[in-house]
């Protein structure tokens, strides 16, 4: 269970500022208990020095290894067990769009401050790293971590000749990675072309549909299904062809700070 970490001699004033949904949040600023329901901005709070105020985080949030030692775990990204959440005391709650689920989201909406992040590029991600720095009081720090990342991924060569690529997330039945998703965006930053492009954003894809669209590598993702070398010969009797490799999901999924080392894992990838 969370201690009281909060600083009672701070003083605080209303802060209004719009999420990236376009919802207007009036938070309590700085705000000294936070909870956060995604992994990766779980991370982001903990580099930008906060994570004396992060008194909740999810079973998910696994870096950094202290998080989930030092914060109340208030259940997944989808389900959240509402009376812990209340127990944590929270003048500000961070979420996503796409990791929670909107039901649970309006129920907490109702009672707290809830900043809402909506991430489908690179552009985004070092947009919600910006204003997350801004509503909690580290705006320094954060646009330093932005201006990083930004630098580093403009530092990635363009590829002479982009190879297609597959990027499955999910097995029984496949599920890839396609338009409109962050990790599409980090394929073509890498020098790859999503063959499943057109299909929109997680769709199932079958073996005949694997074995027809031909690509040169399938990226075989270490989450959300944990993708073993097992797997790789049996996505390599559909491809016999292609360079079918495990990735570190987390290099291309998670769109905090962890983007500080995504640069480098790319180009040595490609």
């Amino acid at each position: 269970m969370a201690s009281d970490q909060s600083d009672k001699s701070v003083v605080q004033t209303p802060l209004t500022v719009t999420d990236q949904l376009g919802r207007r949040v009036a938070v309590p600023f700085p705000p000294q208990r936070i909870v956060s329901l995604v992994p990766s901005q779980t991370e982001l709070l903990f580099d930008l020095g906060l994570g004396p105020r992060v008194v909740g985080v999810t079973k998910f949030c696994i870096h950094p290894p202290e998080a989930r030692q030092q914060a109340t775990v208030i259940g997944g990204t989808k389900n959240f067990d509402f009376a812990k959440i209340a127990a944590c005391q929270p003048d500000l709650i961070i979420g996503n769009k796409e990791e929670n689920y909107q039901e649970g989201i309006e129920q907490l909406a109702a009672q707290y401050p809830v900043w809402l992040s909506d991430v489908a590029d690179l552009p985004g991600a070092l947009r919600m790293i910006k204003q997350v720095g801004f509503i909690t009081g580290r705006a320094l720090v954060a646009d330093t971590m932005a201006a990083t990342v930004a630098e580093r991924f403009g530092a990635l060569s363009a590829a002479a000749a982009p190879e297609s690529a597959a990027y499955l997330i999910w097995r029984k039945p496949y599920l890839a990675a396609a338009t409109g998703t962050f990790i599409d965006d980090l394929l073509a930053r890498a020098g790859f072309t999503n063959v499943f492009g057109a299909l929109g954003r997680y769709p199932e894809v079958t073996s005949e549909q694997l074995a027809r669209a031909a690509p040169q590598r399938i990226l075989l993702s270490s989450e959300p299904y944990p993708f073993k070398e097992k797997h790789v010969a049996e996505l390599q009797k559909i491809c016999p062809l292609a360079h079918v490799q495990l990735v570190d999901g987390e290099m291309f999924s998670w769109y905090g700070s962890r983007l500080l080392h995504a640069a480098d894992y790319l180009s040595q990838l490609r």
